[in-house]
């Protein structure tokens, strides 16, 4: 898994010989117009952690920050944007999950391994495992005990990613035979669990949330490596004894390399200030995420982990990964 361990170490590549001028590209950066790409549509977790951001940061900047939805084609045309500008301006805001399953789903990846550097953690996409609510089924163990008893009679909605690839391994892991259905879109997924057509998905919990509260899908677990107390409810599938369904929510800025380590550093103070304002906090919160700001060099090591992660999913499925 070469693309994701060098995007990992990047950042500190990148940053080699740089350092006495990448002061004064702080001072005067930005100078112009900042660009935040999503490879999502309006209204995701996401999304709207960005435009909370964007307002916020403009005012500090002095320079506006623009929001643009680029989705479709497996996030290909946002992270292409992004790498094609090779503007320190023009900066890819998105969940890891877009990206790190790149090398199992594709023999050869269109873009350079190396082309994006770390910038900012931001925050964990709460990623749940969600099931319909008349299923009758309260946690992982007793789906185990469902599936087992009708061996390939279930359905899962799978949308291609990491999440996909995640479920996909926990249930060979597992010995489960579940029928796959192909998803484009996480929102018709997550239609057909609330009206009994698919037994089970995981995604954003965001997603998710209008149709349990409407009391038509119930989440029996979430992938995360931390417990979320905002779900305190609901355990994590390792607290549930199903470690090989964990995997988080990770999203983050990244940029292309002539962002200067100056200038990354100052990207994520600035973010993290705005992220420790209590009432800025809630609003995120309320999109099914958890707040999470880090560093270039912690954001760096936390896609390194979930880099191992996808190497392990892929080893298990027997995926050779695109180098």
């Amino acid at each position: 898994m070469r693309f994701l361990r060098a995007l990992a170490v990047a950042l500190l590549v990148a940053g080699a010989g740089a350092l006495s001028s990448s002061h004064s590209q702080a001072a005067d950066w930005p100078s112009r117009t900042v660009h935040f790409i999503i490879p999502l549509g309006p209204g995701s977790g996401a999304d709207i952690t960005a435009r909370i951001l964007a307002d916020k940061l403009q005012a500090k900047w002095g320079q506006s920050v623009v929001v643009e939805n680029r989705p479709g084609g497996d996030a290909m045309i946002a992270i292409n944007a992004v790498i094609n500008a090779n503007d320190d301006h023009v900066l890819l805001f998105a969940p890891a999950s877009t990206f790190t399953a790149h090398p199992l789903l594709h023999d050869k990846l269109p873009y350079q391994r190396d082309a994006l550097v770390p910038i900012a953690r931001v925050t964990n996409t709460l990623i749940a495992l969600g099931v319909p609510a008349d299923l009758g089924v309260s946690s992982i163990k007793e789906l185990v005990a469902k599936i087992k008893a009708e061996p390939g009679k279930l359905n899962y909605a799978s949308v291609t990613g990491a999440n996909d690839l995640l479920f996909a391994a926990f249930l060979k892991t597992e010995k489960l035979e579940m029928t796959k259905v192909p998803y484009k879109d996480p929102v018709t997924a997550i239609n057909d669990v609330a009206e009994g057509r698919i037994q089970a998905f995981v995604g954003a919990y965001a997603i998710m949330r209008p149709r349990v509260l409407q009391n038509k899908v119930k989440v029996i677990a979430l992938t995360n490596v931390e417990h979320a107390k905002s779900l305190n409810d609901i355990p994590t599938a390792a607290e549930a004894g199903y470690k090989s369904l964990e995997l988080d929510g990770l999203v983050g800025v990244l940029g292309p390399k002539t962002v200067a380590p100056e200038v990354r550093k100052k990207i994520a103070s600035d973010i993290r200030g705005f992220l420790d304002d209590p009432a800025l906090n809630a609003k995120i919160v309320a999109t099914g995420q958890v707040v999470n700001p880090g560093s270039p060099d912690e954001f760096a090591a936390a896609l390194k982990e979930q880099a191992d992660k996808v190497v392990e999913i892929g080893k298990i499925l027997g995926i050779k990964p695109a180098q």
